[in-house]
C-alpha cells in the first residue's frame, strides 16, 4: 500500500463510562448513528460534517437497526426495543428555517415507542420485515424473531418464534469482560444467496449500493456447502450470529421449522462477521470471515476436489493475528481491524489462486495463513469502533472511526497499486504524504503524551502510598515499643492545654491540642487528625449511654519537624470531668486516586486509622483559679465573693419565703445548702523527696503544703497542660479559692498536720500534708478528689526506692484507719448485691448507701506514705 492514510476528526461525542461498547453505522444513506455507551443516540451527516439529530432513550442504548422503506429506526435499550420514524426528523433537520440557529433537533424518547417489551435485548437484526433480537437469560442465549409488517411508532410487534442455545463456556466470557472492562454483545448477520434479490429490489444496476449494513451476497456453491440444499432451494436469508462464547450459529429464515444450529466455534467472543469477494471482478462474496477477540480468524471458501465442481467442500482456514480485536469491517479483499494500538489490513487475496484438487487446496491454505501473519499498519490508534467501507469518487477506501474517547473521525486510505490514477501530480502526491505523515506524528506524539501523563501519575500515586505505609509501619512500631516502654513516646504524637476565654459576658472552656511531627515523613493531604473527647464515666440520666464528640481536621503539609495546633471546645462536657481525649491519625484511600476516586463509590469508606495517644483532662486542668496571684485577680475574687453573697442572701431569703408559705419557719433549715468535704493526706518525707526530683525550681526550704499545690495547678500531668497561668506565678497562699465548669465555687486548702502528736513521742510522730477541698456541688469535690488521687498516684511511682519506715505503724494508728476501709467495702459490696437482685433496696436507698460510705472515706482518709 503506497502512501500513508489520512485522518479527518469531526466531531468528539465523549465516553460514558458504562460497560457498553460504543458503536456507529450507516442506516440510511450517509447518515452516521452512533452512541457511546449511555442513554443518548447521535445523528451525523457526513455530507454537512455536523451533528443533525439527538435522540434520548430511557435508558443505556445496546445496538440498533433501521429499515429502508418505512424510515423506521428500532433501538434496543433499557426496557426493550423502541421504535422510532426519522423521516420528519431528517426532513426537518436538511431544510432548516433560515433564522433558526444551527442546533442539532433532539426528541426524547419515552415508553410510548417500546414495541418490543423484552428486558436485556443485546443485539437487533432487521431482515426484510422480520426483526431478530438476541438476549442472555441465565445459562442460555435466547433467538427471537418478530413480525415488523405495517410497524408504526405506537404498534407492538408480533413475535413469531423464538430459540435458545445453552452457553458454551460462560467462564471464557466472563474473564473476556474483565480484561477489556466492556460488556461483549452478539454480532448478528444476514446472508443471502448470490441468486436472491427480490428481498433487495431496487432500480439502482448494482445490488451492493443497497444493501444495508450487515447484509451479504455469498457465492451460490459456497452458499449451499455451507447452509445446506434445503435453504438454498427456498432462497432463504440466513441469520448468522456470533455470540461473546465463542459460538457461530445459523437459523434459515426458510422454509418453515428450521432450526437453530452451530456452524464453528472460535473458542473466544465472536467480534465480526463479514464477506470477502477475493477477487475483485466478482460482485458478491466467495470467502466467509469470522474473526474472534483474541485474534482468532477463520476463513469459509469453497475446496474445489474435481472438474465441474464434482466434490466441492467448504474449507475452513484457521489462523492468529495479534489480539485483542476490537472491530473490524471488510471492503472487497481487505479485512480492517483494531486492536486498540493500532489500525491493520490485511490483504484476503492474497494466497488465493485457481487450480483444483487436494494439494492445491493445501498450497493455498498455507498461503493464506502466511498472510495472516503479515497485516498491514495504518498507523491510527485509538479506534474501537468501523462502520462498513466507502469509495469516493476519486476510488479511494474511506472509514469512518469511533475513538475510545468519542472521536467520530474519518480515515481515508491510499489507492493501492493498479488502482492508482495517472492523473495525479508528484507534486499533490508528495504533499498528501507530507501531510498524512504529519497526521501520523500528531497521533503518535498524542499518544505517547497521553502515556507519560498516566505513568507520572502512577509514580506519584506510588511514592504517597509509600510514604502512608511508611508511616504506618513507624507508628506500628513505636505502639509496640510504647507497650514494653511505657516511657518511650511515639514520633507523632499530640499534647495539649487547656484556657477560659470570655466573650460576651460568657465564660467558654477550650482544649488546644497540638499535634507534633518529630518523624521523617511529612504527613501530606489525604491524612485527617481525629480527636474523640468521651467523659470517663457518665450520669445514669443521660440514659445510660456515653455522649462523645468527635472532631477531624484535614492536614494539607506537616513537615517533619513542625507542629499543627487546633482547637476545639469542652463547654459541652459540663461537670461530666474527667475526660479522655483520643487523637489518631486517618487516611482516606480515595485521596490517592483524586477525582478518579468518583468511580469507585466503594472506596470513599476505606480509610487507615493510626492511634496515636490519649490524653485526660481531669478538674484541676479546668479549674478558673482565682488567687491572689495579682492585683487584678484579687478584685476579680473579692468581686466574685461578693456575687456569691448576694446570691446566697438571695437564695436563702427566696427559701425562707417559702417555707413560711408551706407553714412553720422550723423547714428553712432544711433548705440550706450542703457543704461538701474530702481530705487527702501524704507524707511529707513522700513530698520532700519526690518534688524536689520532679521540679528542681523548688526551694527545699520552701513551705511544703505551698509546694503540694503549686504542683497540683502546674504538673503536666497525661499530656495536657493547664493554661490558666499565663505567667506561670507561684501560688502564695495555703488557701485558693477557684471556680469550677460548672460554675460552682471551690476551695483548696493545704496545711502541714502531725499525725499521733498528743499521743506519742515527738520523735514517732510523723508530718504529713493535709489537702481539703471544700464546695455547695458535690460534683465538684468528687471531680477534684480523683483528679488530686490520681496525681498523687503518679507521685508514688516515681518515689525512689528505700527501705521501710522504722516508725510503729501501730502507733499511727494505721491498724484501725485499715479496719475501717475493710468495714466500709463490705457494705459496698452488700449494696450492690442487693441492688442487684433488687432484695429489699431501691434505687435511692442504694445511692444513699453509697454516698454515706464515700462521705466516711473522704472524711476519714488512709494515710499517703
Amino acid at each position: 500500500m503506497d502512501g500513508r492514510c489520512a485522518v479527518e476528526t469531526w466531531a468528539e461525542f465523549g465516553c460514558s463510562g458504562t460497560s457498553c461498547t460504543p458503536k456507529l453505522k450507516f442506516v440510511f444513506g450517509t447518515d452516521v448513528f452512533l452512541w457511546t455507551g449511555g442513554d443518548e443516540v447521535y445523528v451525523f451527516s457526513t455530507q454537512r460534517s455536523k451533528l443533525t439529530a439527538i435522540l434520548r432513550f430511557p435508558g443505556p442504548v445496546s445496538d440498533l437497526v433501521g429499515s429502508h422503506d418505512t424510515q423506521l429506526l428500532y433501538v434496543a435499550s433499557h426496557s426493550g426495543v423502541y421504535c422510532v420514524c426519522l423521516q420528519s426528523l431528517l426532513s426537518r433537520t436538511e431544510s432548516p428555517p433560515a433564522d433558526s440557529p444551527s442546533c442539532p433537533a433532539e426528541r426524547q424518547i419515552s415508553s410510548e415507542f417500546l414495541v418490543v417489551p423484552e428486558e436485556g435485548v443485546l443485539s437487533l437484526l432487521l431482515v426484510g420485515t422480520v426483526l431478530v433480537t438476541v438476549t442472555k437469560k441465565d445459562k442460555s442465549w435466547l433467538l427471537t424473531l418478530y413480525n415488523s409488517t405495517k410497524q408504526s411508532e405506537s404498534r407492538s410487534c408480533e413475535m413469531l418464534s423464538s430459540f435458545s442455545l445453552p452457553t458454551v463456556s460462560d467462564v471464557l466470557h466472563n474473564d473476556s469482560e474483565r480484561r477489556t472492562r466492556t460488556r461483549n454483545r452478539p454480532v448478528l448477520t444476514c446472508v443471502n444467496s448470490s441468486d436472491t434479490t427480490q428481498l433487495y429490489s431496487s432500480s439502482t444496476s448494482s445490488q451492493e449500493t443497497h444493501l444495508p449494513e450487515s447484509h451479504f451476497f455469498l457465492d451460490l456453491v459456497l452458499f449451499k456447502l455451507i447452509f445446506g440444499i434445503d435453504a438454498a432451494l427456498a432462497k432463504s436469508p440466513i441469520i448468522l450470529c456470533g455470540l461473546p462464547d465463542g459460538c457461530l450459529c445459523f437459523l434459515p429464515l426458510r422454509p418453515p421449522g428450521s432450526r437453530l444450529r452451530v456452524l464453528h466455534s472460535l473458542e473466544q467472543p465472536v467480534v465480526f462477521i463479514g464477506g470477502s469477494s477475493v477477487a475483485e471482478s466478482s460482485g458478491h462474496a466467495q470467502c466467509l470471515v469470522t474473526v474472534g477477540e483474541q485474534g482468532r480468524v477463520v476463513l469459509i471458501k469453497v475446496n474445489k476436489g474435481g472438474p465441474e465442481g464434482g466434490g466441492n467442500t467448504a474449507g475452513f482456514t484457521e489462523g492468529c493475528v495479534s489480539g485483542p480485536v476490537m472491530c473490524g469491517c471488510v471492503d472487497t479483499n481487505c479485512l480492517y481491524y483494531s486492536t486498540g494500538s493500532d489500525l491493520l489490513v490485511l490483504d484476503l487475496s492474497r494466497g488465493s489462486c485457481g487450480g483444483e484438487g487436494i494439494d492445491r487446496w493445501e498450497e493455498t491454505s498455507s498461503k493464506k495463513m502466511a498472510a495472516l501473519q503479515s497485516p498491514t499498519s495504518l498507523n491510527v490508534c485509538r479506534v474501537v469502533s468501523l462502520a462498513e467501507p466507502k469509495r469516493n469518487t476519486a476510488g479511494e477506501v474511506q472509514l469512518h472511526a469511533l475513538s475510545v474517547r468519542g472521536q467520530l473521525q474519518r480515515i481515508t486510505l491510499p489507492v493501492r497499486g493498479k488502482e492508482a490514477t495517472s492523473s495525479n501530480v508528484p507534486s499533490t502526491q508528495s504533499s498528501r504524504s507530507v501531510r498524512d505523515l504529519l497526521s501520523a506524528i500528531g497521533d503518535v506524539c498524542e499518544r505517547a503524551s497521553a502515556l507519560k501523563t498516566a505513568i507520572k501519575s502512577k509514580n506519584q500515586l506510588l511514592i504517597h502510598l509509600n510514604q502512608v505505609l511508611n508511616i504506618s509501619f513507624l507508628l506500628s512500631d513505636s505502639a509496640n515499643t510504647v507497650e514494653h516502654l511505657p516511657n518511650q513516646e511515639k514520633p507523632i504524637r499530640c499534647h495539649a492545654v487547656t484556657s477560659w476565654s470570655r466573650l460576651l459576658q460568657k465564660d467558654s472552656l477550650n482544649l488546644t491540642c497540638v499535634l507534633e511531627n518529630s518523624s521523617p515523613y511529612v504527613l501530606e493531604r489525604g491524612w485527617t487528625l481525629s480527636i474523640t473527647v468521651s467523659p470517663l464515666s457518665y450520669s445514669p440520666c443521660a440514659g445510660g449511654e456515653s455522649s462523645s464528640a468527635n472532631f477531624s481536621f484535614p492536614l494539607q503539609n506537616l513537615h517533619p519537624g513542625e507542629t499543627l495546633k487546633v482547637s476545639l471546645p469542652l463547654a459541652a462536657a459540663g461537670d461530666t470531668f474527667p475526660v479522655t481525649v483520643s487523637c489518631s491519625l486517618v487516611f482516606l484511600l480515595s485521596s490517592l486516586l483524586g477525582d478518579v476516586a468518583a468511580k469507585f463509590p466503594w472506596l470513599q469508606s476505606c480509610c487507615i486509622s493510626l492511634p496515636l495517644n490519649s490524653l485526660s483532662v481531669d478538674w484541676l486542668h479546668v479549674l478558673q483559679v482565682d488567687s491572689p496571684i495579682t492585683g487584678h485577680t484579687t478584685a476579680t475574687s473579692q468581686l466574685d465573693t461578693t456575687y456569691d453573697t448576694i446570691g446566697a442572701f438571695i437564695k436563702s431569703h427566696r427559701n425562707r419565703c417559702s417555707s413560711r408559705r408551706e407553714g412553720g419557719g422550723e423547714r428553712t433549715s432544711k433548705t440550706d445548702p450542703e457543704k461538701y468535704s474530702a481530705i487527702v493526706r501524704v507524707s511529707s518525707e513522700l513530698l520532700r523527696e519526690t518534688l524536689m526530683i520532679t521540679n528542681s525550681d523548688l526551694d527545699p526550704h520552701q513551705n511544703m503544703s505551698l509546694s503540694l499545690l503549686n504542683w497540683l495547678l502546674s504538673e503536666h500531668h497525661e499530656g495536657v497542660e493547664t493554661g490558666q497561668q499565663g505567667d506561670k506565678a507561684t501560688v502564695s497562699s495555703s488557701v485558693i479559692h477557684a471556680r469550677g465548669p460548672n460554675n460552682h465555687t471551690v476551695k483548696l486548702t493545704a496545711k502541714e498536720v502531725i499525725v499521733g502528736a498528743g499521743n506519742m513521742r515527738k520523735e514517732e510522730s510523723l508530718t504529713t500534708v493535709e489537702v481539703q477541698i471544700d464546695s455547695f456541688s458535690l460534683a465538684a469535690v468528687c471531680g477534684l478528689h480523683h483528679a488530686v488521687l490520681h496525681r498523687v498516684q503518679t507521685l508514688l511511682q516515681r518515689a525512689p526506692e528505700r527501705a521501710a519506715s522504722t516508725k510503729s505503724v501501730q502507733s499511727l494508728a494505721l491498724r484501725q484507719a485499715l479496719q475501717r476501709a475493710e468495714h466500709l467495702l463490705q457494705q459496698i459490696q452488700q449494696s450492690r448485691i442487693s441492688g442487684a437482685f433488687s432484695v429489699g433496696v431501691s434505687a435511692g436507698q442504694m445511692t444513699r448507701s453509697l454516698l454515706r460510705v464515700y462521705r466516711e472515706l473522704r472524711e476519714n482518709p488512709l494515710l499517703i506514705i
